[in-house]
């Protein structure tokens, strides 16, 4: 049976300005992919990140490369070898997931041993912004389960005790995006134990980390920048407590699913991430999620209009896509 591969840009405004020590945004740009197998389609998304060097353009044109692969039939484990962790290779894996279950007619949790998706709580993210601004936003994420608080290196002090001021009940995780150095990391640690912080994301440039292996932190630490596939670990173990396995990171679900389970063998805790995205690229996060001990899975909570049938998101609750939006059988 004849297969296509077909790639494109889709560009989805935000809400308001999505800020982190890095810059700020205010879309969505991502690339996905749709695999036509006779009359049935696989959809993958993929949102490339600068951090890595990524960027649309690029994107697409790796996609190119591999074109006469996929569509002479090649599936997800020669794909691995064809290209590198990445944006490109996740948006294709997670197209030929979809097209698999819908073929084959079962779920993807069924093709992976995993339970049925339900609804989880997810983190709700505080951007950057002034101490004040970020303490009205957090009131307003109040009843949510767990809040994400992005910070630099300006003010983490006044912005974290106001987040946790006006939200007194969140489990709070704090990501500084790599933007603390040694001395900020040791100066914060009774901050981060006066307002209870429940997880401390890569708060050092990932190059730049080498010294947590002899470091003793308040609370617990989890790598994002510095993980990226299972591979990682045998260095990452000695300096993190936890990783942030995110797709985009891994270049797919497949690869995702063994991080994390990798992960979870070497007593690692695990959250699982996303880039700013539409529910095309979270429904595959979820499978990952529910082995998680922290979701932050809230990426299209910021844009203005979702892909039909996406995530829910109430009271601090994702809820997973309608049937039939991703990874369930053809209709």
């Amino acid at each position: 049976m004849s297969r296509t591969l077909r790639a494109q840009h889709d560009c989805f405004s935000l809400i308001r300005p999505f800020r982190i020590a890095r810059g700020t945004k205010s879309a969505a740009d991502v690339v996905t992919v749709t695999i036509c197998e006779g009359d049935t389609i696989g959809r993958g998304e993929a949102a490339p990140y600068p951090r890595y060097g990524e960027t649309i353009d690029g994107t697409l044109a790796a996609i190119e490369q591999v074109r006469p692969l996929i569509e002479r039939g090649g599936g997800r484990i020669e794909l691995l070898d064809a290209l590198p962790a990445g944006a490109a290779r996740n948006a294709i894996d997670c197209a030929l997931w979809d097209l698999e279950a819908r073929r084959s007619r079962r779920d993807v949790a069924a093709m992976i041993g995993g339970p049925a998706l339900h609804a989880m709580p997810s983190a709700m993210t505080v951007v950057i912004d002034t101490p004040g601004a970020m303490a009205r936003e957090a009131a307003l994420l109040a009843r949510a389960p767990v809040l994400k608080i992005k910070v630099d290196a300006n003010d983490p002090v006044a912005q974290i005790r106001a987040v946790r001021a006006a939200a007194p009940r969140a489990d709070l995780i704090v990501d500084p995006n790599e933007s603390w150095d040694r001395s900020l990391m040791e100066a914060m640690q009774p901050v981060l134990v006066e307002a209870l912080v429940a997880l401390l994301e890569q708060p050092v440039p990932a190059g730049d980390d080498e010294w947590l292996e002899g470091f003793t932190s308040a609370v617990p630490i989890c790598a994002d920048e510095s993980v990226h596939v299972a591979a990682d670990l045998a260095v990452v173990a000695r300096r993190y407590q936890a990783v942030n396995v995110k797709l985009d990171k891994t270049g797919g679900l497949t690869a995702a699913l063994e991080l994390a389970q990798a992960a979870r063998a070497q007593g690692l805790g695990l959250m699982t991430g996303c880039m700013v995205s539409s529910s095309l690229s979270i429904a595959p996060a979820l499978h990952v999620a529910m082995m998680s001990d922290f979701v932050d899975l809230d990426g299209p909570v910021w844009l203005r209009e979702d892909r039909p049938g996406g995530i829910r998101a109430e009271g601090g609750f994702i809820h997973p896509p309608a049937a039939g939006f991703w990874g369930t059988p053809q209709e």
